[in-house]
């Protein structure tokens, strides 16, 4: 058996009044890492009222597990799961932001049209919604089909546009640094996943003139897995920067 399901056997055993104690006596809090697998266990079994309860708590890991459990209330159908979530991705606890970018996977692991029906809705949001969005589409295991691939590298550059035309004063955000940060992972990913069309929007944005876009090209060519994807085009990219001074 895995982590989650034994920590969601235990769940299951437990009265619910003594669910929140136990995740905080799990949570692996204070420490370099959450209990993530509880979290997910949380999600798989927990009463969508406990959810909710959970999303709303000034408690950090219990508010990312309420975050990741508001996944399976939107692959449920849950009317309100998705303005709850947006909320918690622009939450100011960062494990609270990544368990919104959780939940988001978890909407697409069950039907990646309503994921992407989602995206398209968040894109104009602030930067911390769009750093979710990013994170949450760029999930090898997302991405294995084709048109999802496409629609992701796409995705990807919208937001990058938004950066570009983020003004100097707003850059200087914590917000603007975690979405700058998020993309110089994801579009490797992203790219990975469709190779002749990430490669081109990715070599792009290697010729802008802004300094955070060259930076977030810049931060995804250093991952191995675009120099496995196409070694010739990563490098000619590389070259690229260096000669815009990157």
């Amino acid at each position: 058996m895995s982590k989650r399901s034994d920590y969601r056997a235990v769940l299951e055993s437990l009265p619910p009044g003594q669910w929140t104690a136990y995740l905080n006596a799990e949570s692996g809090l204070p420490g370099p890492r959450g209990n993530i697998e509880l979290a997910q266990a949380f999600s798989d079994v927990a009463d969508p009222a406990l959810i909710r309860l959970c999303a709303g708590s000034p408690d950090e890991y219990l508010a990312m597990c309420g975050a990741v459990g508001l996944g399976r209330l939107l692959v449920e159908g849950d009317s309100g799961a998705a303005a709850t979530l947006r909320t918690l991705a622009e939450d100011g606890r960062w494990r609270v932001r990544e368990g919104a970018a959780m939940a988001l996977q978890q909407l697409g692991d069950a039907d990646m049209a309503a994921l992407w029906a989602l995206t398209e809705q968040w894109e104009d949001g602030g930067p911390l919604v769009q750093r979710a969005i990013a994170a949450g589409i760029c999930e090898p295991r997302l991405l294995r089909a084709p048109e999802d691939a496409a629609r992701a590298v796409q995705a990807l550059d919208r937001i990058t546009a938004a950066v570009e035309a983020t003004d100097p004063a707003a850059r200087r955000s914590e917000h603007f640094r975690v979405l700058r940060q998020g993309l110089g992972y994801c579009w490797s990913v992203a790219v990975a996943a469709a190779p002749p069309a990430g490669f081109a929007y990715l070599e792009k944005w290697a010729r802008s003139q802004d300094r955070d876009v060259r930076w977030i090209v810049r931060e995804n060519l250093r991952k191995a897995r675009l120099a496995k994807a196409d070694p010739t085009t990563a490098e000619r990219l590389t070259a690229i920067l260096e000669q815009s001074g990157a």
